[in-house]
């Protein structure tokens, strides 16, 4: 059985990202794509990507955590089927349908050593301290846990950040940000390790969309909750002008030959495991029984 811990008022300090609102759009997005037969398919591939990945791992899991929106997590806990024992559902959002947890990811309320895996999908992105969340994760796993996530990474929605820098300088005299930076694949690995994961790896997933309008984008934004929620954004509304100076810009620059608005999503996918004896270890340096030349069948020259 799990425990929870009693939930005190428990949130994560300030930092880059208004947490409130991030709550508020998510909930919002939930509730759009309960009524609206949207294509989902960012949503789609990372529930594939994630069900491979743990079909690849030949064990089941007692317990698992399930974190992310619910129509993401359910998805996930359907298509694994028995491979998954006891479910636990959380997000940090005001939408509570098929939801077990509410809670904040930097401070999971669970006692330690409850979970044999624990999936995120899709949050880590939006969270303001990133570490504490990965060592809060890390703790309530068993020895031995598997631990997978993804997030969008640094390349996400790159051009359209760009293309918003010079649009409101033109306008407005004035650059705000509207896309926040993300997390590198190279930082993401180190992450892994100094949290105290073992066995860590961080992988990408590059999807580059065509589009026929940008207000498509816009709408596929909403519709993840992927809209600004930057703790410094400007408060000040922008006019019609801005977005259509955004689609001149972007249509003058990366516009296809066919008409389209390229736009390119990366998906940084973390795997890591807590520390158990059994876990296989690596060589120490200068135990090789043979040389690297001989195994290659190459003759070893000096440099």
């Amino acid at each position: 059985m799990v425990r929870v811990k009693q939930q005190h008022d428990n949130k994560p300090e300030n930092g880059p990202f208004d947490r409130t609102l991030v709550r508020r759009r998510r909930a919002r997005a939930q509730k759009l794509t309960q009524k609206l037969s949207a294509d989902r398919f960012l949503f789609d591939r990372c529930v594939d990507d994630v069900v491979d990945r743990i079909l690849d791992v030949r064990r089941c899991f007692e317990n698992t955590l399930l974190i992310g929106a619910s129509n993401l997590t359910n998805s996930v806990a359907e298509k694994l089927g028995n491979k998954l024992g006891h479910k636990v559902y959380l997000d940090h959002t005001d939408n509570l349908v098929n939801l077990d947890v509410v809670g904040f990811e930097e401070a999971l309320p669970f006692n330690e050593e409850s979970f044999d895996l624990v999936i995120n999908l899709l949050t880590l992105h939006g969270v303001n301290e990133v570490p504490k969340a990965l060592v809060n994760t890390k703790n309530i796993l068993k020895p031995d846990g598997l631990f997978v996530a993804a997030f969008f990474g640094g390349e996400t929605l790159s051009t359209l950040r760009h293309v918003m820098y010079e649009a409101e300088d033109k306008i407005y005299g004035r650059v705000s940000p509207r896309i926040s930076s993300m997390i590198s694949l190279d930082l993401a690995t180190s992450l892994l390790s100094s949290c105290g994961f073992k066995m860590p790896v961080a992988d990408k997933d590059i999807l580059n969309v065509s589009y026929g309008a940008l207000s498509t984008l816009y709408a596929d934004l909403r519709l993840m909750g992927e809209t600004n929620v930057l703790t410094v954004r400007s408060t000040i509304p922008v006019s019609r002008r801005f977005f259509q100076e955004v689609e001149a810009i972007y249509k003058r620059d990366r516009q296809t030959q066919d008409g389209k608005y390229p736009v390119k999503f990366e998906v940084i996918w973390l795997t890591g495991w807590t520390p158990h004896p059994d876990q296989p270890k690596p060589l120490k340096p200068g135990s090789a029984q043979i040389k690297l030349a001989d195994a290659l069948g190459v003759r070893e020259e000096k440099l």
